[in-house]
């Protein structure tokens, strides 16, 4: 018998993600307009029953602004990366990392959106960042919208559902890429696009209470996205040839409770509605199970003359994705249900679950690998990955999280299975290296990072830096390439 080898290609790029709405803080300066995700409010568990607190209202936004509300919005204080990005990238740079994958906010460039010039305060702010990655030789990865759309443009056209915010999105495109052409070489145009169709104010920065028929405007302002996403694309490859341009998904691999065909087609069905966001951006057409959905559920898409091509000329170049953990559907209304990131599910007993009840399965990551790269046949790249879990400092100030490094492990090993399967993967950046509020709950408990920041879910804390085991455990696994991962 052969023996296969499994092993990471030469140059895989290791590193890690964050959002800038979940670490940058320093909403309110130098310039930044307001975001939406400025808007979102810390609910504690008991009162949201242990789900997400996303989605905000025409009303909240009204009181909010007005200086009406006693909520909490810690997203707006992050973990103050904004004034230290330098401590922060040097703690990167220890653990070796390749690249970097941050988000510019929007609204710190256009502050309201739709400014005709930059706020060139904000652009410097990233000038510094992106600077001192480079001089630690860590390619930076740029997502240009996660989760963080101008509020002035949620206020003036009710955000993605509006075809006007296309062209305020290519000018900020448009206006970094420029700006750094010989400095980033990866970029992503929306995080986790399908998202919009879940929450629309939080992928699209869409007032589900300002329209009538929201189902019908999230798809809507999904093409809107879509179409801004192929435009970025033709205008950042004639900016600099050399641009690697992706997409990314939340990839949610769906699977069968059970081998009843009614279980089947609808775990089918719900991998065919993930990876629709996909086949547009990547094959670049419309598929045939969308075109029935819509028929079925009375939504009209509206689509300028041009926009089909444009969507076929114009793909991204490589895939990228989410992956937290599957999802099991059954037909049967009687099945346990599961909680989950956004979306939920049957419980699957061969499982075992994350403190927020997330489903853990690495080999799902093998099994989603290889699905994707067979549909598609472009490089992908795992851009999230992680275990959201409770953390305890210990009396001598040490963080023990051996269940951190056994989830990374576990899903690091199913990704050498799938490069050895054929797969082409070219990087993978773990979610949150470095605590941060999370996005679904605007927690600080939740915690992800290789790196502890003392700051608790009511904001208390010296915003210190200290080592867990994981972030030495991670460094081994960087300096080997993926080999030693004990």
């Amino acid at each position: 018998m052969v023996e296969i080898k499994k092993q990471f290609p030469e140059g895989f790029l290791w590193g890690g993600a964050t959002a800038a709405n979940q670490v940058e803080g320093g909403f309110d300066l130098d310039g930044k307009g307001l975001s939406t995700a400025d808007m979102v409010k810390f609910v504690p568990k008991e009162e949201r029953g242990g789900g997400h607190a996303l989605d905000v209202t025409s009303a909240e936004i009204e009181e909010i602004l007005a200086g009406r509300s006693k909520a909490r919005f810690p997203k707006r204080d992050g973990v103050d990366f904004y004034h230290r990005y330098k401590e922060d990238i040097a703690l990167f740079a220890e653990m070796g990392f390749k690249t970097f994958r941050l988000s510019f906010n929007w609204a710190r460039i256009f502050p309201n959106g739709d400014d005709l010039t930059p706020n060139e305060v904000g652009l410097e702010f990233y000038d510094n960042v992106i600077d001192e990655l480079l001089k630690y030789g860590i390619e930076p990865l740029v997502t240009l919208s996660h989760y963080e759309t101008p509020l002035g443009l949620t206020q003036k056209y009710n955000g993605w559902a509006s075809r006007e915010v296309i062209d305020h999105y290519v000018r900020y495109a448009e206006t970094v890429m420029t700006r750094y052409k010989d400095k980033v070489k990866y970029w992503l145009t929306f995080n986790e696009i399908n998202i919009i169709a879940i929450s629309p104010y939080t992928g699209g920065g869409v007032v589900v209470d300002r329209v009538d028929n929201p189902l019908e405007v999230s798809y809507q302002a999904a093409h809107h996205q879509f179409v801004a996403s192929s435009k970025v694309v033709k205008l950042g490859h004639e900016i600099n040839p050399d641009f690697e341009i992706g997409c990314m998904l939340a990839r949610m691999e769906t699977y069968p409770a059970t081998n009843n065909p009614d279980d089947i087609l609808l775990a089918q069905h719900q991998n065919q509605m993930n990876l629709f966001f996909t086949d547009v951006q990547v094959s670049g057409y419309y598929p045939g199970f969308i075109k029935r959905y819509f028929a079925e559920n009375d939504i009209t898409i509206k689509m300028e003359d041009g926009d089909l091509e444009l969507l076929k000329n114009y793909p991204v170049d490589y895939l990228s994705f989410s992956y937290y953990m599957t999802l099991s559907v059954s037909a049967d209304p009687n099945r346990d249900q599961t909680g989950g990131n956004f979306m939920g599910g049957v419980k699957n007993e061969y499982l075992e679950s994350s403190d927020w009840g997330w489903q853990i399965d690495p080999k799902g990551l093998r099994v989603t690998l290889n699905g994707l790269y067979d549909r598609y046949r472009v490089p992908l790249f795992i851009v999230e990955n992680g275990l959201g879990a409770y953390d305890t400092v210990e009396a001598d100030g040490a963080i023990h999280d051996p269940y951190r490094i056994d989830y990374l492990r576990k899903h690091i090993e199913q990704m050498a299975e799938a490069i050895a399967d054929g797969v082409d993967l070219i990087g993978y950046t773990s979610w949150g290296p470095i605590d941060l509020i999370s996005a679904s709950t605007s927690e600080m408990s939740k915690r992800y990072g290789f790196i502890y920041v003392d700051q608790d879910d009511e904001g208390n804390g010296t915003l210190a830096r200290s080592r867990k085991d994981s972030f030495f455990w991670y460094k081994k696994v960087i300096e080997t390439n993926g080999e030693d991962l004990a």
